[in-house]
């Protein structure tokens, strides 16, 4: 007897660039071999104690259901955060708090488009859009960016050209998550000037607001003439070094976006209640956390940066935010490169587990000789990351190794 098909959803929806080679590194650390993960962001940096105080402070006998929009001290304490970086148009009711950034994007493509409908987004691009998307029945369409160029906006007519009536929102990250290219002023405003033109939406993922070494961070909530159509995603996992407390935010001046996602928070209830307790007690702490990060991911990318270009064959632009740098390999193929890392491969019982880069794409073909990698270890062990690197390519590409995927 057949067994019943699951759905064309759960057939089209990709799987983690980031994690899929987790069992083949699950086999080397069960052979006693150390992996120094350079494939996922997440931060080393202790977390703030205001988050473990809160929880250990929390006085409440019941962990309750909260409002679906966000515990009220939780959303007036963003928007005091989102005042003090500018942005003092922002009132409570323009905030939606979310679990997590992975919600608030999921939610801002569902209210913007419909399944069958298309959203236009810079590729590479973080890979779970393309499972978001997917579970919203909703198209991406890939506009090709240029590593020669950082990775920068292409000219505006290949944006433009990839517009149908299909279309309904203009989706970026800045600073990018995987490249951590930060757009300029100008840029923004061409997608500001784009979207206002052909009556699309702008929908600004700003998880890494914060994480800017080089020029300015511009967001969407800025350029007053999209106030009606501009949909801000944010996360503190990243910025307070909380990715499992699992908090983020909905930013939207438009009415009807925030009825909608409201709509959609009530279907799935509340977001967590007691993590909200200690994010909030978090934000309201300052900015004073900031300084010191920024200043460790700085001299992190510096280092990285400076090791990769020992490397011969290798080509990277060095990035002015976020804490990823997007790598062209002197390989054929990235997949198999990564995986004989993890199963052929080790320097005195180390090697280093990289994210491939087809799966930061959505156009087939692209991205086969580039890898992202994550700067979230110490200095010393980016310095042995690099140097296995460097190792592992020299055999590599000197050998002609043949991996079968």
């Amino acid at each position: 007897m057949n067994s019943p098909s699951i759905s064309e959803r759960g057939l089209q929806t990709p799987e983690s660039p980031i994690r899929k080679l987790a069992p083949y590194a699950e086999e080397a650390k069960n052979k006693g071999i150390n992996i120094f993960h350079l494939n996922i962001g997440q931060p080393d940096i202790s977390t703030p104690t205001e988050f473990f105080d809160a929880v250990k402070n929390f006085k409440d006998t019941v962990i309750a259901y909260g409002p679906s929009n966000g515990l009220l001290q939780m959303r007036k304490n963003m928007k005091e955060y989102y005042h003090r970086n500018g942005y003092k148009h922002i009132d409570i009711s323009d905030i939606l708090i979310t679990t997590a950034g992975s919600e608030a994007v999921i939610f801002s493509m569902m209210a913007v488009a419909s399944p069958g409908e298309e959203i236009i987004t810079l590729e590479p691009f973080y890979p779970n859009y393309n499972g978001f998307a997917s579970m919203a029945g909703i198209k991406l369409i890939p506009v090709a960016t240029n590593p020669e160029n950082g990775y920068h906006l292409p000219d505006r007519k290949l944006i433009e050209e990839k517009i149908t009536s299909k279309t309904k929102a203009i989706l970026y990250c800045s600073p990018n998550n995987p490249t951590g290219t930060i757009l300029t002023q100008q840029e923004i405003e061409i997608i500001a000037d784009i979207a206002l033109k052909n009556n699309l939406f702008v929908l600004s993922d700003e998880v890494y607001r914060e994480f800017v070494f080089e020029g300015q961070h511009v967001s969407s909530l800025s350029i007053p003439e999209i106030e009606d159509r501009a949909v801000m995603m944010d996360s503190l996992s990243k910025r307070y070094s909380v990715c499992g407390m699992r908090i983020g935010t909905i930013v939207s001046k438009n009415k009807d976006v925030m009825d909608t996602v409201l709509k959609f928070g009530q279907a799935r209830l509340c977001p967590p209640t007691l993590e909200q307790h200690a994010a909030s007690a978090i934000v309201a702490s300052g900015d004073k956390y900031f300084d010191k990060m920024l200043k460790e991911y700085n001299k992190r990318r510096d280092t990285i940066y400076d090791y990769l270009n020992d490397i011969s064959g290798v080509f990277v632009k060095k990035p002015k935010g976020a804490f990823y740098m997007m790598v062209t390999f002197p390989v054929d193929d990235i997949e198999k490169f990564s995986r004989w890392l993890l199963t052929d491969f080790q320097v005195d019982g180390n090697t280093v587990m990289l994210a491939p880069g087809p799966g930061f794409y959505k156009t087939e073909g692209k991205g086969k000789q580039e890898a992202r990698i994550a700067y979230v270890l110490n200095c010393d062990d980016l310095k042995r990351a690099a140097m296995i690197l460097k190792q592992g390519v020299e055999v590599y590409t000197s050998k002609k190794v043949n991996v079968e995927v």
